[in-house]
């Protein structure tokens, strides 16, 4: 569970390091009812997340799944008595500054005793998981805790993800889906629990993020690594005047200690146009839940208090277990079969960038949307949301940087354009030199595709990218010329 910190109405100054379950057991029978009242407010789920990391502004598909992680899923043991986690792992990728640490910071001060900040450079493997020492006073070897450890029950925050070490890596690879840590040191040899949620920001290695690689490409690491988180949000530093004007006045606002205190103009547009797209979207019989987020955060004038947040966590954590309905499974599954296999008939080559890890990614987050509204049951509609959410983060991870979603970049075997390009512009030079061509014609360069069984969206957009690339040069008569 998820300590309230001890700051939460009527509990006194308690400082001990509580779980979800006596924090819970701590509320009284007029603080349970408030809970459940406020479950009631159907605004209550926008509210929520508009109150996460309130003075970093923008990023609400970040901010939901933040929301969604500190709720986490329903854990589960089968038969076999294999435990399935229900903790909820994010990775946020991006450009330099754009808030990745400030989302880390907030999580860590949102739950002060069950959350441990570390940053992925200065940690080796065993302060992350455990380390066998001998002790100064016996002689005898006992355990170490490391911060996955340490966070047990709570959550852990990597800063500088992307830093860490390939040896060190590959120690959370079990930590992070079987949430336990084994040990096999010096005649000790244990399974410790490592039950915790990861929460984990990274840059690229060339400074800013490349649309033209993979998020594997872009932090050098490997993918089984990346396939164990359950969102991962890619982060870009792109100019934009509009936004531009209300970062910079959100910052201004903050210096000056006038945060909370943005117009419905400031923030999200005019009324009139949040209207205009309610009822827009509506009539479709579903409002999506990024037009409900603005919406809401135009009459919200402060967020919710942080106190009020983290004990409606606690207490939703400890009481509620929804039960997936057969209507959201649909949903669900009808979702990642479509991703499994697109409807358009794209090939996806050799390629699985969609796994069954994706399915219970889909469970985990439509689990913690039911909790967000103390639910018995996960409806339809806590499905279309974290579809929604799902669809953002699968689109961000696979878009190439022609805008195009190509399905074979992400998760677990994900590639991109490298190596079809590799083998074209060698099938391409083997052409022109068995026909003696010293220009080329698009004909020719369809020829070379087609032999090579290049399968790109936009052949056109692909030629484009070898001319920015040096491969390729255009003459002023149209033709192209291969540059050595």
């Amino acid at each position: 569970g998820v300590s309230s910190g001890g700051s939460g109405g009527g509990k006194g100054g308690d400082e001990q390091d509580l779980t979800a379950q006596e924090v819970a057991m701590e509320f009284t029978e007029e603080e349970r009812e408030d809970i459940r009242s406020m479950s009631r407010s159907p605004q209550l789920y926008s509210q929520m997340v508009n109150s996460i990391a309130p003075t970093t502004f923008g990023h609400q598909e970040v901010k939901r799944g933040i929301l969604l992680m500190l709720l986490g899923g329903v854990h589960k043991t089968t038969s076999e008595g294999i435990r399935l986690r229900g903790d909820i792992n994010v990775c946020i990728v991006g450009d330099p500054s754009t808030a990745k640490s400030q989302f880390l910071k907030y999580v860590h001060s949102f739950l002060p005793n069950r959350a441990v900040y570390t940053s992925g450079k200065a940690s080796s493997a065993a302060g992350l998981t455990a380390a066998v020492q001998r002790d100064a006073d016996t002689g005898e070897f006992c355990i170490e805790a490391g911060a996955l450890m340490l966070a047990d029950n709570g959550i852990c925050c990597i800063d500088e993800f992307d830093k860490m070490a390939k040896s060190n890596q590959d120690g959370l690879l079990e930590a992070m889906e079987q949430q336990q840590i084994s040990i096999a040191k010096a005649g000790v040899v244990a399974s410790l629990p490592a039950r915790c949620s990861v929460i984990a920001a990274a840059n690229p290695k060339n400074g800013n993020y490349n649309m033209g690689k993979t998020v594997a490409e872009n932090l050098a690491m490997a993918t089984p690594l990346l396939s164990r988180f359950d969102l991962v949000f890619i982060l870009r530093d792109r100019a934009d005047l509009d936004q531009d004007r209300m970062i910079s006045s959100n910052i201004m606002d903050l210096y000056r200690q006038r945060d909370g205190t943005r117009t419905v103009t400031d923030q999200c547009g005019s009324v009139e146009a949040l209207s205009a797209a309610m009822e827009e979207d509506g009539e479709g019989g579903r409002v999506s839940l990024s037009n409900r987020l603005r919406w809401v955060a135009g009459f919200q004038r402060e967020p919710l208090p942080a106190d009020l947040v983290r004990d409606y966590i606690s207490y939703a954590r400890e009481y509620c277990r929804p039960k997936m309905t057969q209507e959201a499974a649909t949903v669900l599954k009808d979702y990642f079969m479509n991703l499994r296999y697109p409807p358009d008939g794209t090939n996806r080559g050799d390629c699985v960038p969609i796994t069954t890890r994706q399915l219970e990614a889909l469970i985990r987050l439509s689990q913690a949307r039911a909790k967000a509204c103390l639910r018995d049951f996960v409806l339809k509609e806590d499905a279309e949301d974290v579809k929604e959410l799902m669809m953002e983060s699968v689109n961000q991870v696979h878009m190439d940087e022609q805008g195009v979603v190509d399905r074979t970049r992400g998760g677990a075997g994900g590639k991109s354009k490298r190596k079809a390009k590799q083998l074209f512009m060698e099938q391409l030079r083997h052409y022109a030199k068995g026909g003696q061509f010293s220009e080329l014609t698009l004909d020719h360069l369809r020829i070379v595709a087609n032999q090579v069984k290049l399968d790109v969206s936009d052949f056109r957009s692909f030629i484009e990218e070898l001319r920015g690339n040096g491969e390729l040069m255009k003459t002023s008569a149209g033709a192209y010329i291969i540059c050595s």
